[in-house]
């Protein structure tokens, strides 16, 4: 019979020994996290819902024209109708934060991963096994760590977006033409200036579609993020589930659609609106 591999209880003891030791690093992360939820929530929330709306409206203009304004006013005012307005905006500032922290740890990681095939080979593995575990599994050691609240929903929703804007952040690095660099390198350009003024501008469109990805997967984790504790529309999804509330479920369901139709329609606008993206677009017509 072959034995039996005690891999839980090694993770287990793993995790206890660091909530043992690393308490004090713990609770400044989830200090630093939870001040900066509630500082960016306030933002969203302590202006009239008016204002607010407006300039997320203007955003959408800004990003699209007036056809997703339009568009967006009317969802936030099916939000409002709904009485979702302050639910939504804590969701948005979750998703924000989170997505923040994504953008800030992966882009860095694949600008490394794209200059290092030995980084590269290790990323990869890590981040298949970042998108594959189930979240539950990486939800509790954050539970246990940050105990309930928005920071082990923002842990998780950090580690569950990371992968995309790292494998998109490489990829569009990986896929610039290598004659282009090389130009650069024999007019005596640094790897740094190389990298800012050539290899990050022509890889913006691979990478903005990256950040629209980690922004999809961080609003996909509201539910989750409900489950543990956070405020925002993943509590009332969670409490229509466990009263078999479909009124409730419903309208928390349609915010989140809302938002995320307007997260996703003006990410997608700011990243066919860069420069590379526009010529490519001129090149092809």
């Amino acid at each position: 019979m072959f034995p039996r591999i005690p891999l839980g209880d090694w993770v287990e003891t793993v995790v206890d020994w660091l909530t043992a030791n690393l308490r004090p690093f713990f609770q400044l992360i989830k200090d630093v996290l939870l001040g900066a939820y509630d500082g960016l929530d306030w933002v969203l929330t302590s202006p009239p819902v008016w204002v607010m709306a407006l300039l997320l409206a203007a955003l959408a203009y800004a990003a699209k024209g007036w056809r997703l304004a339009v568009g967006s006013l009317l969802g936030f005012a099916l939000i409002l109708g709904m009485d979702q307005w302050e639910n939504a905006m804590d969701t948005l500032a979750l998703v924000l934060l989170s997505a923040v922290l994504a953008l800030a740890l992966g882009i860095p990681l694949g600008i490394w991963a794209a200059r290092s095939d030995r980084v590269s080979a290790v990323v990869r593995p890590v981040l298949d096994l970042m998108q594959t575990l189930p979240v539950f599994v990486y939800l509790i050691p954050t539970v246990v760590i940050f105990l309930t609240g928005a920071v082990p929903g923002i842990v998780a929703t950090v580690i569950f977006a990371l992968a995309p804007c790292v494998r998109f952040t490489e990829l569009g690095i990986r896929q610039v033409d290598h004659e282009v660099v090389e130009a650069g390198r024999a007019f005596g350009a640094t790897p740094g200036r190389i990298l800012r003024q050539i290899q990050l501008p022509l890889a913006a469109p691979t990478i903005m579609a990256g950040i629209n990805q980690v922004i999809m997967l961080a609003l996909s984790m509201v539910v989750i993020a409900g489950m543990v504790g956070a405020d925002g529309l993943g509590s009332d999804v969670v409490a229509a589930l466990q009263r078999v509330n479909v009124s409730l479920g419903a309208e928390a369901g349609l915010s989140v659609v809302v938002l995320a139709v307007f997260l996703d329609r003006v990410t997608s606008a700011l990243a066919s609106r860069s420069p590379v993206a526009r010529a490519l677009a001129r090149t092809s017509a």
